[in-house]
């Protein structure tokens, strides 16, 4: 099932679109807090976003910016701000299309699946994954924290995505031996140390101190508090 996010602060509008989409078997979930709609945005992985532009807090174009700092995932402007001047800064954004209220709900959908087509029939949706503030975005493997892009190397990409994927639980550094070498062959464990207080080290760069900790004798976690 596909899942939509739906980032209006109508409550009339967003209960009415949600209702919609759930009846086009979409799992729809609605912005609960507009201080927090990336994190939002984060946590339910959607596949594609219903954004208005005049919110509280921030206005969409900033929220727009945002994710795409982080996410590649299909957004769709949905306001009454539908003048040329807002559609092309929509665009500027990183928008993929704009409906402008009130609107036809039967061609509101129908603009969404057209797009959910576009988007994933031929290409797979990439995954999420994200803690403290900081998104690793497993379709370009960049971590992005705040105003900065860390670039990672493939083995220190390869150790964060093995941690943020078993989050909160102990990660063995024979597991992560095996994910950085796809190999049974023997590696130098002092390899696998080097690479994780490299990475340890631009975390702390960019703001992210304690980001893995280490458990003695046993391997590495990315501790849930």
């Amino acid at each position: 099932m596909y899942k939509l996010f739906i980032v209006e602060d109508d409550p009339g509008i967003a209960e009415a679109v949600k209702e919609l989409a759930e009846n086009w078997n979409f799992e729809v979930k609605l912005c609960e807090d507009f201080r927090r709609v990336t994190d939002e945005f984060a946590e339910f992985q959607p596949h594609i976003v219903l954004l208005d532009i005049s919110l509280p807090f921030f206005n969409g174009y900033h929220w727009c910016s945002e994710i795409r700092r982080i996410s590649s995932v299909p957004v769709i402007f949905v306001s009454s701000a539908s003048d040329n001047m807002n559609i092309v800064m929509a665009m500027n954004m990183g928008a993929d299309d704009f409906i402008a209220k009130p609107f036809d709900g039967n061609v509101l959908m129908a603009k969404v699946q057209a797009l959910m087509r576009r988007s994933y029939d031929f290409a797979a949706s990439s995954p999420l994954l994200s803690h403290r503030g900081a998104f690793l975005n497993t379709g370009d493997n960049t971590l992005v924290f705040e105003d900065n892009k860390i670039e990672l190397t493939k083995n220190e990409y390869r150790i964060l995505l093995c941690l943020l994927e078993n989050k909160g639980k102990t990660v063995s550094r024979e597991k992560l031996m095996e994910r950085l070498w796809e190999t049974d062959s023997f590696v130098d464990e002092n390899t696998l140390s080097v690479n994780v207080n490299r990475l340890r080290k631009k975390l702390e760069n960019a703001g992210l101190t304690d980001f893995i900790s280490t458990k003695f004798g046993v391997g590495y976690i990315i501790e849930v508090k």
